[in-house]
């Protein structure tokens, strides 16, 4: 098992991609994980008993809205308090956004920056405290190819992922002196519930520009999550890994 022993936070896990990296780290063997999602559910909480009970992992929900600093940054210290080691973070939750930039509020574009960007920076600096204390760390970060690939539309989504992209490369480099070692992974379109918002025609221009001429599945984006969280990426920092299938 990958993740034997180790400890993990995952943003956003109730559902798409964060709930597949969710199930993958469980299964890979993380000892505890502690399970964000925006709101209290029961379904969740009956798929966070069922898997806990599955694999013997400890998983502990942690509920908050992203947007919620204040609320944010309690439950973020309060999970630091257990005095448990965090060995891995996937800043995972995101939210969608198209739109034409001379159409789209400016207000609207800091909405996606809070949730994409802002509210990951948060919680890293918190977590950083313990990693850098313990000299040994994974934290991955969730971009997109909408974030390299930059095109129209993308004023809201893609420059929040392009931002992801650029913080990332920076905390790499002051963080990998400590042992902490900072990556990103930029999926193409995958089969989710986000796909599913996208206008059809943009969402086919992607299928189309892979060399697969598919979507990409939830379990193929947790894959790389769970490569970059585990040891045998351990020379691996500072870098944004494309999972697109090959896009034209």
């Amino acid at each position: 098992m990958l993740l034997n022993g180790k400890t993990a936070i995952i943003t956003g896990s109730n559902r798409g991609i964060g709930h597949t990296i969710l199930e993958t780290f469980a299964r890979e063997g993380c000892s505890t994980i502690w399970a964000h999602a925006r709101c209290e559910s029961v379904s969740f909480s009956n798929e966070v008993n069922v898997l806990s009970e599955k694999f013997g992992t400890e998983i502990i929900p942690v509920y908050f809205d992203m947007t919620d600093t204040e609320l944010l940054r309690e439950s973020i210290k309060n999970l630091i308090r257990s005095k448990k080691r965090i060995d891995i973070l996937v800043n995972n939750a995101g939210i969608a956004h198209g739109g034409l930039f001379q159409m789209t509020p400016v207000q609207q574009i800091k909405d996606v920056f809070d949730v994409n960007f802002f509210a990951g920076m948060e919680i890293t600096q918190l977590v950083t405290r313990i990693m850098t204390k313990q000299k040994s760390g994974s934290i991955i970060n969730m971009a997109s190819i909408s974030g390299i690939d930059l095109k129209k539309g993308n004023c809201a989504y893609g420059v929040s992922k392009a931002a992801v992209i650029a913080w990332t490369k920076t905390l790499s480099s002051e963080l990998g002196s400590y042992g902490v070692r900072v990556n990103a992974v930029a999926p193409g379109l995958t089969d989710t519930r986000m796909a599913t918002l996208m206008e059809e025609n943009a969402g086919m221009e992607m299928v189309n520009d892979s060399a697969f001429s598919r979507l990409g599945s939830p379990q193929e984006i947790a894959n790389t999550v769970l490569f970059l969280a585990s040891d045998l990426s351990s020379f691996i920092n500072g870098q944004v890994i494309r999972v697109d299938g090959g896009r034209k």
